[in-house]
């Protein structure tokens, strides 16, 4: 059994000491704010807290293990006690990867990782090359979307703890699964969270709206930055993750010289080189900022990807007819065909909700150093009543959505259930124990949707499980129609996605739109093969010379080919190409 020895970082403290079961141990200085525990080693699963200054038994800043929650003891873990399966493993590429984003606690009928391991195998037959799950850093109470974490090196107890996310990531891989792990650096939150009493670790001299910023580039730091960046490097090592997924990289603050995202980009090419797998970074930003993606040699951060909002926005804004909160800003067919050619719709332009001019141009970087979706957490969840995109559109719109996403010059990516059109909602749901916290949750819920003209007495309390439960996937849907129907059609685009490699390519100079807003019909050429969307109420044909065959198409009837034309029945899509 391993061992190890309790350390942690306390600066300007005068006393440390460990508290475990026999009694406090005081802890030796070691310099530089740091604290040892002298009096032997610990094993695994030796339960402890920290006291500092005589105060009150706290957990572990880098706890391990949070066997019962956020105010119970940390535990250390034998991380070498794991006989990992996946030897052979030899990672994934993003570039050509098609993503799929879940929740491990809404995912599978249990709610634990061993649960999400049971629906894999779909996945698998669905086509998918990367799992993306949402944070599963400890957070209080046992259920939560995850983005309110305070112990981040610490696998959600509800969810299994460190050993079965192992199992999970196990279980990934031996299906050929690359894993990613979505972490939030931001912001901490509010219920468990002790760090500013072991030091340094926020700032006032900026804001999130989810609470204090992270101290990046104030006085100490340097060792806040060392807690961040020790920490990608433990889901890389110990859990052997694929890639990074960065919540709200906008909500960083760093002034310095060397931006901590630059720095987190180096740590995954480290590991990368060390083990000769790659590794990923990929970021959320509402900043439409290419120099996310870009190389440090050009100014950039280097990471391997970005979120795309403006395309969620332009395809949503398109197919739903929605306008309210940030929709204001889209609607039309020519902003969807400048996503799909430029990435951003805003790179430096005017934006009317905004009231200033918006983004920066992308310039000459590839299509597949973005993410491409129709739906994720944020834009199910975060609506008033978690409706789907199911919700909201026909069955043919659907089609031409999937089509749209999984063959634009992006990696796609999309979220539970997307694939079969799930009925179930994804709402907003919380467990906090606090009833002061949970009663403050859901009153800014409710104000929060005052934008979007939804009537705050339809928004479900994310305190009561109700909510959780109506969030979990109902896999029996699969088998039905129209479910069964649109899971085969999201098949046979990722199919087509991995059989045509123009389909997968991200060289934007070789996409091509043209569009009428007035006919209501955009025609995507990727090379020479070209997905025609006929939006209007009526049948009519599409300008596709060239494309004499069709590969794919979103209806049975009503898809005729004529002379460089290719003829569509009201809200279907064709995948055209030349014979040959």
């Amino acid at each position: 059994m391993g061992v190890t020895r309790l350390r942690v970082w306390a600066p300007g403290k005068s006393r440390v000491e460990a508290v475990l079961d026999d009694g406090r141990r005081p802890m030796a200085s070691r310099g530089g704010g740091w604290w040892e525990l002298d009096s032997g080693e610990v094993v695994g699963g030796t339960r402890y807290y920290f006291s500092l200054d005589g105060g009150p038994p706290r957990p572990d800043p880098r706890s391990s293990w949070q066997p019962d929650g956020v105010e119970g003891p940390s535990a250390v873990v034998d991380h070498a006690a794991h006989d990992w399966a996946d030897g052979a493993w030899r990672g994934a590429h993003l570039p050509s990867a098609v993503l799929y984003e879940l929740h491990v606690g809404t995912f599978g009928e249990a709610g634990t990782f061993d649960g999400a391991v049971e629906h894999l195998d779909e996945l698998v037959d669905l086509g998918v090359d990367a799992v993306e799950l949402l944070p599963v850093a400890e957070f209080g109470g046992s259920r939560g979307w995850g983005y309110d974490g305070v112990a981040l090196y610490a696998p959600h107890h509800a969810y299994g703890g460190p050993a079965g996310l192992k199992r999970l990531v196990d279980a990934c891989h031996l299906r050929g699964l690359a894993v990613v792990l979505d972490v939030v650096y931001n912001h901490l939150g509010p219920a468990g969270n002790y760090l500013a009493e072991y030091g340094p670790y926020f700032t006032d001299r900026y804001r999130t709206p989810w609470g204090s910023a992270v101290n990046f580039d104030g006085p100490g730091s340097d060792e806040v930055r060392c807690f961040v960046l020790d920490n990608v490097r433990q889901w890389f090592a110990d859990y052997h993750f694929d890639g990074l997924r960065l919540d709200a990289v906008h909500a960083i603050f760093d002034g310095g010289a060397l931006h901590i995202l630059e720095e987190v980009a180096e740590v995954a090419r480290e590991v990368a080189d060390a083990t000769g797998q790659p590794r990923w970074v990929v970021a959320e930003s509402d900043l439409n900022d290419p120099r996310l993606v870009r190389c440090p040699e050009a100014g950039g951060y280097g990471l391997d990807a970005s979120w795309s909002d403006d395309f969620h926005h332009a395809l949503h804004a398109v197919l739903t007819g929605e306008r309210a909160g940030y929709y204001a800003d889209f609607g039309s067919l020519g902003q969807l065909a400048r996503a799909l050619r430029q990435v951003y719709v805003f790179g430096r332009d005017w934006s009317p909700l905004r009231g200033r001019h918006h983004g920066r141009r992308v310039g000459d970087l590839p299509g597949n150093r973005f993410v491409g979706y129709l739906q994720n957490h944020d834009q199910v969840g975060n609506r008033a009543t978690g409706e789907r995109s199911g919700a909201l559109m026909s069955p043919g719109r659907l089609r031409v959505a999937a089509a749209l996403v999984l063959l634009a010059p992006f990696v796609p990516m999309l979220f539970q259930g997307e694939e079969w059109g799930a009925s179930t909602p994804w709402q907003y749901f919380t467990d906090h124990q606090d009833p002061a916290l949970g009663r403050a949750v859901r009153e800014g819920r409710r104000r929060e949707f005052a934008a979007f003209g939804w009537d705050p007495e339809e928004v479900p309390d994310p305190q009561d499980p109700a909510t959780w439960r109506r969030s979990r996937l109902d896999w029996s849907e699969r088998a039905r129609s129209p479910h069964q129907e649109l899971l085969a059609w999201h098949r046979a685009l990722v199919g087509l996605r991995r059989a045509r490699p123009e389909l997968r390519s991200g060289d934007r100079s070789r996409v091509r739109v043209e569009w009428s807003e007035e006919d209501r019909w955009l025609v995507l050429w990727r090379d020479r093969t070209a997905v025609a969307v006929n939006l209007a109420e009526r049948a009519q044909a599409l300008p596709t010379p060239g494309a004499d065959r069709v590969l794919i198409a979103s209806e049975d009837r009503g898809v005729t080919l004529g002379a460089g034309t290719v003829g569509l029945p009201p809200d279907a899509v064709a995948v055209v190409a030349p014979a040959g």
